[in-house]
C-alpha cells in the first residue's frame, strides 16, 4: 500500500514538474514572439487590405507559428532560439540600429485604423493665372527654375547624408521612400525661416541655403526640397500661389499612393497628424511637402495656384 502510494506521489510530481517545465517554455515562447514578429516584418513589404495594414499581423502569425515548430519538434531549442533573439534587439539597442523604439512604433502602427484621418485630399488645384499677374508669375518660375541643382556636388552629398538619417531600419520593407521621408524630415526638423530683403524678392541656390545653416524663406525652402529630393532619384514639382510657393512630391499611381501614405502614418505616428493632404490628377498622386508642415502631406497653405512645374 505504501509502495502504491509512493509511485502516485512520484507520478504527481513528474507531472507537476512537466506542467511547470512546459508552462516555463511556452512564456518563453511568448517572449521569443514579441521581437521575433517585427523582425520579420522588416523583411515583408506593406499588405494592404481595403483601410487595414496587415503585413506586422502576417509576421506576428509567422512567428508564432515558427516558435510553435520549435516547441513541437526542437523543444530544446526553444532557450538557445530566445537567447539569439534577445541577444540580437541587445546589440541592436546598444548599436542604435533597429531597437525597442522601432519596435513598440511597428506594433502601434498595427492598431493605427483610422484611415478616414490619413485621406484629407485637396483635389482642385485651381491653375489660374490672370493677365494681371503673367509678368511676375513667369519671371517667378523663371527664377525658381533656374536655381534648382540637383547635380551640384555640396546638394548631393547634403541629399545623401541625410536620406539615410533617418528610418534606415525601414528601408526593407518601404524601399526608396524612406530616403526621401528621411531627407523631408531632416530639412523641415532644421529650416528657419528669414524673410527677403523688403520689397527684393531672392532667390537662392540649394548650396548657398545649406552653407548659410539652412535659413531661408519659402522659396529657398522649396528649392532646395526639390534640389535634393531629385538628387536622390525623386520626381517633384513647385506650386506657385499668389504669396507663397511649396513643393509636392510625385507619389505614383493609387498602389504606390497607398504604400506611401502606409509608411508615412507608421514613421511620422509620434507627430499626431490629424490626416495626409495630396492631389490625384488622373490617377496620379502628389503629397504636399510644404515646410510649414512636421510630416509628409500636411495641410497646404493656399489651394488656388498660379503656376505649377514638374522637374
Amino acid at each position: 500500500m505504501q509502495f502504491a502510494l509512493l509511485l502516485h506521489s512520484m507520478g504527481e510530481n513528474a507531472n507537476t514538474h512537466f506542467f511547470a517545465r512546459s508552462l516555463v517554455l511556452n512564456v518563453i515562447g511568448l517572449l521569443t514572439i514579441l521581437p521575433l514578429a517585427p523582425l520579420i516584418n522588416r523583411f515583408i513589404p506593406p499588405v494592404i487590405i481595403g483601410y487595414w495594414n496587415v503585413d506586422l499581423l502576417i509576421s506576428i502569425i509567422a512567428a508564432f507559428a515558427l516558435v510553435r515548430l520549435v516547441l513541437w519538434i526542437f523543444r530544446p531549442l526553444i532557450i538557445p532560439s530566445f537567447i539569439l533573439v534577445a541577444g540580437f534587439v541587445i546589440y541592436n539597442q546598444l548599436t542604435e540600429g533597429y531597437n525597442l523604439g522601432n519596435m513598440i512604433l511597428d506594433y502601434k502602427n498595427l492598431v493605427v485604423k483610422s484611415w478616414d484621418i490619413r485621406d484629407n485630399k485637396e483635389k482642385d488645384l485651381y491653375l489660374i493665372k490672370p493677365d494681371l499677374f503673367d509678368s511676375g508669375v513667369e519671371k517667378a518660375v523663371k527664377g525658381l527654375r533656374s536655381k534648382i541643382n540637383p547635380k551640384d556636388s555640396v546638394t548631393r552629398n547634403f541629399a545623401v547624408n541625410h536620406s539615410i538619417e533617418y528610418f534606415d531600419d525601414y528601408h526593407k520593407k518601404y524601399g526608396p521612400k524612406v530616403r526621401y521621408l528621411s531627407l523631408f524630415k531632416y530639412i523641415n526638423n532644421n529650416f528657419k525661416y528669414v524673410a527677403d530683403p523688403d520689397r527684393d524678392e531672392y532667390f537662392a541656390s540649394p548650396r548657398e541655403t545649406i552653407e548659410n545653416g539652412m535659413g531661408g524663406d519659402c522659396d529657398d525652402h522649396t528649392i532646395l526640397m526639390i534640389s535634393g529630393l531629385k538628387a536622390i532619384g525623386a520626381k517633384c514639382r513647385m506650386v506657385l500661389t499668389e504669396n507663397h510657393v511649396y513643393p509636392e512630391l510625385y507619389c505614383g499611381d493609387k498602389k504606390n499612393f497607398t504604400e506611401l501614405q502606409e509608411a508615412i502614418t507608421h514613421l511620422f505616428a509620434s507627430e499626431n497628424f490629424t490626416g495626409l493632404y495630396y492631389r490625384e490628377e488622373s490617377g496620379n498622386y502628389w503629397i504636399n511637402l510644404d515646410y510649414t508642415a512636421r510630416h509628409p502631406g500636411g495641410p497646404y497653405v493656399d489651394n488656388k495656384a498660379y503656376a505649377v512645374v514638374e522637374f
